[in-house]
């Protein structure tokens, strides 16, 4: 039998109401994927060793009966294959932009809605609020769980000029990493690549693209100073912020038992702490990495900022309520915890 068919005849026979030491028995060993580059529990990007981190801790408070295989570098499967993957049951946990399922469900461009998070603060107070409960609620819908709530903030990297207002882009390539950020790229005049972020470093290099948006810690973690001669961070503020949770395939979560369920979610919060603080390092060190290694280093001020906000409100806003019902009802909660 396959292990995920050894998983639900387990949850069949009721392993899940057995005491927790008896639960914990049931030894599992689950597969956790990302497409960062890979390090070790104390050095490297921090959402490696984010995942390091609570496989560890998750090992050790079950005794052993949970452990995990980690996949760095998007080595067990394709990165955009991993969302599927994981809805499938095919694939067992995932930490990965949630705007790259965008094609999948349309709703999940919530996490990188340009202007509407301008602030950690208010990115990890969605998880407590109507617009995380729901997010919550459609995810576990559509089969995945969130176990950790990660926020970073955006900068941009370019080849050549800075970004810094919205006619900064004109008449330049750009990623911008989801349909609502292409949206107010092309409305500022410029033409969008799509590509996840462990394919930009060779974009840029071959001139596919000039400039590139991701987070701070992708920026340094792809070594985009080496093709960048500007770069625009988010230390003092952003007009974006994105969701990159940990998450895992609700099929092989249910089957678990409900000791090592709720062992899941206690570790999966408990790595928020880490994240934000590492996220928040991330901004200020970026700098510091382009600026040595000779490059143009500049931030946002408040006036661009509300630049870009009120494009992606009359654009991107506009345009992601239409898609349907669900995303209409996310866009309303996330503007009441504006």
């Amino acid at each position: 039998m396959k292990r995920r068919e050894l998983l639900q005849t387990a949850g069949a026979l009721g392993v899940a109401a057995l005491p927790f030491d008896a639960a914990l028995a049931q030894t599992t060993t689950l597969k956790i994927s990302h497409q960062f580059p890979g390090g070790t529990a104390t050095e490297g990007d921090f959402r490696d060793r984010l995942v390091r981190k609570f496989a560890a801790e998750v090992e050790k408070r079950s005794k052993g009966a949970l452990k995990f295989d980690i996949y760095p570098g998007s080595s067990l499967m394709k990165t955009l294959a991993q969302f599927s993957s994981m809805r499938k049951g095919a694939l067992d946990m995932a930490l990965i932009p949630l705007s790259y399922a965008g094609g999948e469900i349309p709703e999940v461009n919530i996490g990188l809605m340009p202007g509407l998070v301008t602030s950690y603060a208010q990115g990890y107070g969605w998880k407590n609020k109507p617009v995380g409960q729901e997010l919550t609620r459609l995810l576990q819908e559509k089969g995945i769980v969130l176990i950790t709530w990660i926020w970073q903030a955006g900068g941009v990297a370019s080849r050549n000029k800075p970004i810094i207002n919205p006619e900064d882009a004109k008449g330049l390539k750009v990623r911008g990493g989801s349909a609502e950020m292409d949206m107010i790229l092309k409305e500022a005049g410029a033409s969008v690549v799509t590509l996840p972020s462990n394919e930009i470093y060779a974009g840029m290099q071959t001139g596919a693209m000039d400039a590139a948006m991701t987070s701070s810690t992708s920026l340094i973690s792809y070594r985009l100073e080496e093709v960048a001669k500007a770069l625009t961070t988010g230390r003092n503020g952003a007009y974006w912020f994105m969701f990159e949770p940990l998450m895992m395939s609700k099929q092989i979560f249910d089957a678990l038992p409900q000791a090592q369920r709720d062992l899941l979610m206690t570790v999966g919060g408990e790595m928020e702490a880490f994240a934000l603080e590492e996220a928040k390092k991330d901004d200020v060190e970026v700098g510091k990495v382009y600026k040595k290694d000779g490059d143009l280093v500049v931030d946002l001020t408040p006036a661009s900022i509300k630049k870009w906000q009120d494009l992606a409100r009359e654009t991107a806003w506009k345009h992601y309520a239409s898609k349907n019902a669900g995303s209409a009802k996310l866009l309303a909660l996330a503007e009441q915890a504006l």
